[in-house]
């Protein structure tokens, strides 16, 4: 049995589509059980619920081979520590008493490097705190998210521009949730490895925002360009869309540790180069989304 974590976001869909094709059995950890579409529904087993909450995760790990992890994003959180920390500690809890065998989980580069970073820095803290328990684990450590871009998609089309707080200069790595899912539904699959591992994601190439701009406007066949967001200013447009103090800041400090080259320190071995590009990505998610 194999239990997915947030199964209708952007990476966790992708990792219940693969694992399910390969006939494996699946059961899901879901807040909304009708987000799930009905085919989809009539294939797994449902826990209802929070995937943070002490008595769903004892449900759902029952009996579980193997756990995809993600803690889902919380921008009104108390703190960072309460988002990451404090929501993943019932679910270590349950993978020792369920004698769960190996936890795949949605982490971020940057370990070992002397930055204050964030959200990122919290994330590490959580492997941490999973591979404390003695489950095998792997944490799949990312750059920066090509499908991000997906929510300014009516910015882009309409005014033309999308916003970073990156330096638009900065040449860093960005992959696809496809890759992710991919690589985290083989690991899923996959009874042969043990103990403690970090497992990158770089996608094939290193780009800059300003490379994005370009690559956006030749796919999209209209202008497209980089508007630099300063760091204040971005912090404050998070707490104007409601994003506690702290998971405004954390999410600040993150970026900065990015302009300071958070993504860039990690080898680019061939393990860690995953196939989708950004030209086709923007080709076959980005221009639906802005074209229609």
């Amino acid at each position: 049995m194999i239990v997915i974590t947030t199964p209708t976001g952007r990476i966790g869909r992708r990792v219940l589509d693969l694992v399910l094709a390969a006939g494996e059995p699946v059961r899901v950890v879901v807040r909304d059980p009708d987000r799930l579409p009905a085919s989809v529904r009539e294939r797994v087993e449902v826990v209802p619920g929070s995937h943070g909450d002490a008595r769903v995760v004892e449900e759902a790990f029952a009996g579980a081979d193997a756990v995809f992890w993600v803690v889902p994003p919380n921008p009104r959180a108390a703190g960072l520590d309460a988002a990451y920390l404090d929501f993943s500690r019932p679910a270590c809890e349950a993978f020792v008493r369920s004698g769960v065998g190996r936890v795949v989980g949605v982490s971020a580069l940057g370990r070992g490097l002397p930055l204050n970073a964030g959200l990122v820095t919290a994330s590490l803290a959580m492997d941490d705190l999973i591979a404390a328990t003695g489950v095998h684990y792997r944490a799949l450590t990312l750059p920066s998210f090509m499908d991000n871009l997906l929510d300014q998609a009516a910015v882009i089309r309409d005014q033309g521009v999308f916003f970073s707080p990156i330096h638009g200069d900065l040449k860093a790595p960005a992959c696809a949730t496809r890759d992710i899912a991919a690589a985290a539904a083989g690991l899923l699959l996959d009874r042969g490895w043990t103990g403690r591992a970090d497992v990158p994601v770089l996608g094939p190439e290193d780009l800059s925002g300003e490379d994005m701009a370009r690559i956006m406007a030749e796919v999209l066949g209209r202008p497209v360009g980089l508007r630099h967001v300063p760091m204040a200013a971005f912090r404050a447009r998070l707490a104007e869309q409601g994003w506690s103090e702290a998971m405004a800041q954390g999410m600040a400090d993150m970026m900065e540790a990015k302009n300071q080259g958070l993504d860039n320190a990690e080898p680019r071995t061939p393990q860690a180069t995953t196939p989708t590009g950004f030209r086709q990505w923007c080709e076959e998610e980005l221009r639906p989304a802005v074209l229609g």
